[in-house]
């Protein structure tokens, strides 16, 4: 175990300044510092406040991360960073600190992708990914079918939302239903006590003619909303868990029916699911009905993994440094668009060449 790269991963897309550390695929810290309340008078995450809480929490967090890790700074192998996609000031904190503490402990730096490292995360739950590998990303930004044959390098787009991501539909929904921010939890909750089969609420993109494997849930969103309105208008009460049951489960039937078609038609026989509605209870068990059905595993990182957090980009961090991959350049810089296609941003084979300044600031930081 001690010959496997322990490496600091830190991940500040959103409203989340995540710092984990991992030595290989095993977690050794995962500390975050979430602003979620912060946002929910918006009803949604404001990026500047975003912004402001990252730089408050950075250095506590990572400091609460190394002590629960029982390591010293000087013992890393190297410092990953969320690199995109995200919100771009929010990203940019993360990468000026991720910058600082490699360039003063003199180790490289790795900037990943956002995506990949929810993909990556799972090894730590269920040990090395199989290779290929169908991902499902579902969360408030991400809508997204990827079939990953080395999540180093190889990251491949199958399908994505078009419009709202399934997260995002959720928030929508829950402040349509008066349930507040985020909404993700909150509605499955009520729809634990729902009938998922009260309201035929319709599903995206699943015609004959309708692309394969993206995703579409403005229409869902709309549906729901007009008949709640309904509802009010007629002076009716709105049965709240039954809506919330019929409207989770449009959502997850969709998700769950593109990406086992997607690991039949690739003769993929396994499928991850990640991102922050990975968390949802119905998702995770019709997920698991379909795939024994098909004959396909299914693996799901525990909730607070599937959630943004230093962990997974620590985890692609790790994974980058056994397989030798090209570190990033001290210009890294936020990308909020980086595509999955990338999962790293390499720099020069020279990029870690340390100079008399940088074996300066190294002492005077970490003497």
């Amino acid at each position: 175990m001690a010959d496997e790269p322990l490496v600091l991963g830190i991940e500040t897309s959103c409203d989340e300044t995540g710092v984990g550390v991992v030595r290989g695929t095993t977690l050794l810290a995962d500390a975050i510092a979430s602003s979620v309340d912060e946002h929910a008078r918006f009803g949604g995450v404001v990026p500047e406040v975003a912004s402001r809480a990252h730089l408050e929490a950075m250095a506590p967090t990572i400091h609460r991360a190394l002590k629960e890790a029982g390591v010293s700074p000087k013992d890393l192998d190297g410092v990953a960073v969320t690199a995109g996609p995200g919100l771009a000031g929010a990203l940019l904190v993360g990468v000026s600190a991720a910058k600082a503490y490699a360039y003063a402990l003199g180790k490289p730096l790795y900037g990943v992708n956002h995506l990949a490292s929810h993909i990556c995360v799972d090894q730590l739950e269920h040990g090395a990914l199989p290779e290929p590998t169908m991902a499902l990303l579902v969360s408030g930004g991400h809508s997204s079918l990827l079939l990953s044959t080395d999540i180093t390098s190889d990251v491949r787009p199958m399908g994505a939302t078009i419009d709202d991501a399934a997260g995002e539909a959720f928030d929508k929904i829950a402040r349509v239903l008066n349930l507040g921010f985020p909404g993700g939890p909150v509605i499955d909750r009520y729809a634990r006590e729902g009938d998922p089969a009260a309201i035929a609420f319709p599903r995206g993109l699943t015609g004959p003619r309708d692309p394969a494997y993206d995703f579409s849930f403005s229409g869902l969103k709309t549906s729901v909303a007009r008949w709640i309105e309904a509802k009010r208008a007629a002076g009716e009460d709105v049965p709240v868990r039954d809506v919330a049951a019929s409207f989770q489960e449009a959502v997850v039937d969709v998700l769950t029916r593109k990406a086992v078609r997607a690991c039949k038609d690739e003769g993929v026989d396994h499928l991850m699911i990640g991102g922050g509605v990975a968390a949802n209870t119905r998702l995770r068990a019709l997920a698991q009905e379909r795939c024994e059905a098909a004959g396909i595993r299914l693996r799901v990182p525990r909730p607070k993994l599937c959630t943004d957090n230093g962990a997974m980009v620590a985890a692609l961090g790790a994974e980058m440094v056994a397989r030798g991959r090209a570190a990033s350049d001290w210009d890294l810089s936020a990308d909020s668009s980086l595509p999955v296609t990338e999962p790293h941003v390499p720099g020069s084979p020279h990029a870690h060449d340390h100079d008399h300044v940088h074996e300066t600031a190294k002492d005077n930081l970490y003497s």
